[in-house]
């Protein structure tokens, strides 16, 4: 009898204890694939239930993502309205009532519901559970400017293209424009998502409005990829800025010509001798040829990846709206960097089979202006509990070592000269030392280019750094198009350009 007892007591602490474990797997542990589960009725109706945290702008006061409350069954619903109509749409994202979602709303949504491991969080959770009152998310602050933010948007409509600028000393972002944008608020009406993807569009390729150009977009650099093959040459000893070169107008890769930006006469542009500064200065495409060939593929593929090209920046973005930068290889729909592949004089200015992401040259440019060291990018400043606290604050970290920082000062003259007296004078700065390169990048199409410009000022205590790129430009050179641009966008963030 007493081993009979025994027996039914250990089965009864047996399936105590399973259940503990049970109910701590899937509420503490596994509660997002519990969530995810499209046929859970129950909890797609208690994710309305929780008052979803906000995404702020850096000011902390603009909301891009908030609330409407609505009552349902005797019961209090929250769903997602977005208060500016699409700023940083792709960027910000979206979260339906089918459980769509995307951008920030997707990466962040662990914070934005409550359901992060932080313990203030997990405790604020369980004291709103206890009392019966609404479970409120954190709310999630953004580096985004909102003025600048405005600015690129405003200067991209009607174009297809993007803007990113980020403090190259912190890697906090300040722009991520994408056009063309989109409402978010029309996601979940009638037909919403056809709407969108049917809006008129000048873009080629893929226009779909929710394509995050900043982050997905790969284009062909053009001669604003001049930047790594430069800092390889400066970096590996083979070159100085004082290094001399006799340009003729174009430089013979596997028996061809390749030539030199057109005058306006259609002449090929020719420099005679130059250093490399004027080489680097004018964008002389022959210089560049004969480092490329003289370097090798391999020796310009290691500097791309010492900026961290053949990876996902470390963005706070779902991977799939993510894209890394490199070769790519379009027959087979892969990145590859197989040096015996590759045209060392093509690629040396931007072009063969190069693609990258304005994220990345974004990156590029804050390389050089930090001394060689490029931060991680963050759109995520902090993170607050409904309460006012802080639950997270991003410090900035070191993601990759570019180059010696000899090098980066030698390039950052180098990109100064640029603006002063080359291709980017359409991006001085009354008293503010600006530093770039533009970039022309063929696309297979007479006289349409993706016109490049990245960026950083002032030179002498950078404080931004960025990428503007205008896809399919009729004759757009990036001195002209996109240049302009890019000035806007200093000036609203450096508040002594702001009043020049």
């Amino acid at each position: 009898m007493n081993k009979q007892i025994s027996a039914v007591s250990l089965a009864a602490l047996i399936l105590l204890a399973s259940l503990i474990v049970a109910t701590t797997y899937w509420q503490a542990w596994d509660a997002p694939s519990l969530a995810a589960k499209q046929d859970n009725a129950i909890q797609r109706v208690a994710q309305f239930r929780i008052k979803r945290g906000l995404i702020y702008a850096s000011d902390g006061k603009t909301a891009l993502a908030a609330n409407v409350r609505r009552k349902r069954g005797g019961q209090t619903l929250y769903f997602r309205r977005y208060p500016t109509h699409g700023l940083a749409s792709q960027t910000v994202g979206y979260s339906t009532q089918g459980r769509s979602r995307a951008g920030l709303e997707r990466s962040e949504n662990a914070y934005l519901t409550a359901s992060n491991a932080n313990l203030g969080t997990i405790f604020d959770k369980l004291g709103d559970k206890l009392r019966g009152t609404t479970v409120t998310g954190n709310n999630v602050i953004l580096n985004l400017h909102v003025r600048a933010q405005k600015i690129a948007e405003t200067a991209l409509r009607g174009k297809c293209g993007a803007a990113v600028v980020l403090n190259p000393k912190t890697g906090a972002v300040d722009v991520m424009a994408s056009s063309p944008g989109y409402d978010p608020n029309k996601i979940e009406s009638s037909s919403g998502f056809e709407s969108i993807l049917r809006s008129p569009s000048a873009c080629p390729g893929s226009s779909s409005p929710l394509f995050n150009r900043a982050t997905q977009g790969l284009y062909p650099p053009g001669s604003s990829f001049k930047t790594v093959t430069a800092a390889a040459a400066l970096d590996a000893g083979v070159y100085t800025p004082e290094s001399r070169f006799d340009d003729p107008g174009y430089c013979t890769e596997y028996g061809q010509r390749v030539s030199n930006a057109l005058n306006p006469d259609q002449t090929a542009e020719s420099y005679g001798n130059v250093n490399f500064v004027q080489a680097y200065q004018h964008s002389i495409n022959a210089v560049f040829c004969n480092i490329g060939q003289k370097l090798g593929a391999g020796r310009v593929i290691d500097k791309a990846k010492d900026f961290g090209f053949y990876s996902k920046p470390p963005v706070e973005l779902p991977s799939d709206s993510l894209s890394a930068s490199g070769e790519f290889d379009r027959s087979k729909h892969v990145f590859f960097d197989d040096a015996g592949r590759m045209d060392p004089g093509r690629l040396a200015f931007g072009q063969d089979r190069l693609l990258v992401t304005p994220l990345q040259m974004a990156l590029v440019a804050a390389g050089v202006a930090n001394g060689g060291d490029v931060m991680e990018p963050h759109l995520v400043k902090k993170v607050m509990s409904p309460g006012g606290s802080t639950v997270l604050k991003v410090k900035p970290h070191v993601w990759k070592h570019a180059m010696k920082p000899k090098t980066a000062a030698e390039l950052n003259v180098m990109m100064q000269a640029v603006v002063t007296g080359g291709t980017g004078g359409a991006a001085q700065i009354p008293g503010i030392k600006v530093a770039g390169k533009t970039g022309t990048a063929e696309t297979g199409l007479n006289h349409v280019y993706d016109a490049w410009f990245i960026f950083f000022a002032p030179a002498d205590n950078p404080q931004v750094a960025g990428a503007v790129v205008v896809e399919h430009s009729l004759n757009g050179f990036g001195g002209s198009v996109s240049a302009p641009i890019a000035k806007q966008l200093m000036q609203a963030i450096l508040p002594a350009a702001s009043k020049g």
